[in-house]
């Protein structure tokens, strides 16, 4: 989606849409339920993902809908930072699928449609189910990374609605990986949001993902549907009956940014280590370093502590706040002052030993560092044992 633009779209879409769904609609015997795969597109980091919709065609009944989980505004107050910390409000919308499936091939998605084995019942059960949802009063929710978005609440309007008679084959999750990596499968163009993601998200998405879960992925959705099963009685049937590609995306160039996080702040590191090696070489003071590097974590420490107490769970227990700590702002502004506090030094000194055992044992705690953060926290590591060298010597 093209923000400001994709929201005029798909609102346009959905009014136009809902006039068709005003009344309670009898579906025909010929009706489909058919669930929609859009592949990820690396334009903006909200469509890295992928995408899911529901498309329910009746010819008998002239109906061709998409119900559609994915509308938000993008001009909503810090839609960014909702989005990276997984708190954003989101609506289901409805849309003609001709202009909906437009839309889609106009920004070079492949689409996959699978139609689901029903009977007329379990066909009109879901779209009883969605009708109602997708009414003014009951359209919207907020979005989460891992547990509602337009995938996971496709696979729950489906189980409950077959009133948990899908069994599902969970061999496609039997590599073992958590939220975070699966996030990171898609995020590979993506570097500045993955960073975003993964400083502002806490150990809670480095939990194992088990089946279910992966399902928080569109395409792991289009997978786990494939290899289900729908039980009716003694007997058990594919739930997908036919599968097709509808439109298969061009091959596109690379949409990296050349200007990645690691090179930065591996330039970082080595700027910090000059301005050092000359401060103990010349006595010279170069504080305006120390203000950014301790500044900018405090605040930024600050930051995170809002996240977790101020938002949901995916926020909490973030080990980020080992480096990046509101504390470094306290000790700023002692270190700025005329006298210095006698255990000022105490605190550089011991910062500077967590750093060095937060780089060393990173693979070994709940949520690991980013790696574009390692040479970060090392110049943290240099300028904080220097802190503690340079206060040792001053005259109290």
């Amino acid at each position: 989606m093209q923000g400001f633009k994709t929201l005029l779209t798909l609102v346009f879409l959905s009014l136009i849409a809902h006039a068709t769904l005003a009344q309670r609609t009898q579906l025909s015997g010929q009706a489909e339920i058919i669930v929609m795969t859009m592949s990820p597109g690396q334009e903006e980091l909200y469509s890295a993902f992928g995408h899911s919709a529901v498309r329910v065609r009746d010819d008998l009944n002239r109906l061709d809908i998409v119900f559609n989980y994915g509308i938000f505004d993008f001009d909503q107050p810090n839609f960014y930072l909702n989005f990276t910390k997984g708190k954003l409000l989101y609506k289901l919308g409805t849309a003609h699928y001709s202009r909906f499936l437009r839309y889609y091939m106009s920004i070079n998605r492949t689409i996959t449609e699978q139609t689901l084995n029903l009977s007329p019942t379990e066909k009109q059960e879901i779209f009883d189910f969605l009708t109602e949802n997708a009414k003014p009063e009951n359209a919207d929710y907020y979005y989460n990374y891992c547990y509602n978005n337009c995938a996971t609440k496709i696979r729950d309007v489906i189980e409950q609605s077959l009133d948990g008679r899908v069994q599902f084959n969970y061999s496609y999750a039997n590599d073992s990986l958590s939220y975070r990596d699966l996030m990171d499968k898609y995020l590979g163009e993506q570097p500045w949001g993955d960073l975003g993601i993964d400083f502002c998200l806490g150990s809670e998405i480095d939990r194992r993902a088990d089946g279910p879960a992966y399902m928080y992925m569109p395409e792991y959705l289009e997978i786990a549907l494939d290899g289900a099963q729908l039980s009716n009685d003694s007997t058990t049937q594919p739930l997908v009956k036919t599968k097709k590609i509808v439109n298969k995306a061009a091959d596109q160039p690379s949409m990296a940014s050349p200007i990645r996080p690691f090179l930065i702040f591996v330039l970082v590191f080595f700027f910090v280590g000059l301005v050092t090696h000359r401060s103990l070489k010349y006595q010279a003071n170069y504080r305006f370093v120390d203000v950014i590097l301790f500044g900018s974590t405090g605040v930024l420490g600050i930051s995170l502590l809002l996240l977790w107490f101020g938002t949901d769970h995916l926020s909490q227990h973030n080990y980020n706040l080992i480096w990046c700590t509101p504390l470094n702002l306290i000790a700023l502004i002692l270190l700025l002052r005329k006298k210095k506090a006698p255990w000022l030094k105490y605190y550089f000194n011991l910062y500077g030993f967590v750093l060095m055992l937060q780089v060393i044992l990173s693979g070994a705690l709940p949520q690991q560092l980013h790696e574009a953060f390692i040479p970060l926290v090392l110049a943290l590591m240099i300028r904080s044992f220097y802190l503690g060298y340079w206060l040792k010597g001053q005259k109290k």
